[in-house]
């Protein structure tokens, strides 16, 4: 059985249960709680996880004062460890979302070289603009303001929890919109 039958069926059986149908009447409830909308938040909370697992496991390899440590300087700017381990995290939890939205999410079942490709390029290329804009830069910025009033440890998860929602976001819109769309949209666009 399919996961989006499981979840279809589970859902019926809920909202059968008079109890749970009040919840439908809430406006955009009904839109919010389709598979697709539940099975993406959960992989994309699935591949925060990831992230922030390997980020875990390459900061507790650094030991102590991860947060600190400098890896090299480029013109006046410190690339300290915790940039290199966002971007280790990073690469993982790409290759890990890209299974589970294409399999999952939005059940992209083509093989084709040239559909994979393209898949794969859009996606890898939405999530590289969500990397420098939220992973990094507001990550960066976001940790630098915290880190006076808070341990550099602390304003490092803050930020990192912050960034992490954020990401979700734009991530689901660039697969719904672009990425991953209905077979009908795409033949529409051709001459």
């Amino acid at each position: 059985m399919k996961l989006k039958e499981l979840y279809e069926k589970l859902y019926d059986r809920i909202f059968a249960i008079r109890l749970f149908q009040p919840i439908l009447k809430i406006p955009g409830m009904k839109k919010l709680l389709e598979y697709e909308m539940i099975s993406y938040l959960f992989f994309g909370v699935m591949t925060t996880v990831v992230n922030f697992v390997v980020t875990a496991l390459c900061n507790a390899l650094a030991g102590e004062n991860y947060a600190e440590k400098i890896l090299f300087n480029v013109f006046g700017f410190d690339f300290r460890w915790i940039y290199a381990v966002q971007a280790i995290a990073w690469i993982v939890s790409v290759l890990f979302s890209y299974v589970v939205t294409k399999f999952f999410v939005f059940d992209s079942r083509s093989r084709k070289f040239i559909v994979v490709l393209r898949e794969l390029t859009e996606f890898i290329g939405s999530r590289i603009i969500s990397f420098l804009l939220f992973e990094e830069l507001l990550f960066g910025v976001t940790e630098k303001l915290l880190t006076g009033p808070m341990s550099s440890n602390a304003a490092f998860w803050t930020a990192k929890i912050a960034s992490g929602i954020l990401v979700i976001v734009f991530n689901y819109v660039a697969s719904k919109l672009v990425i991953f769309r209905k077979k009908e949209e795409k033949k529409e666009e051709e001459p």
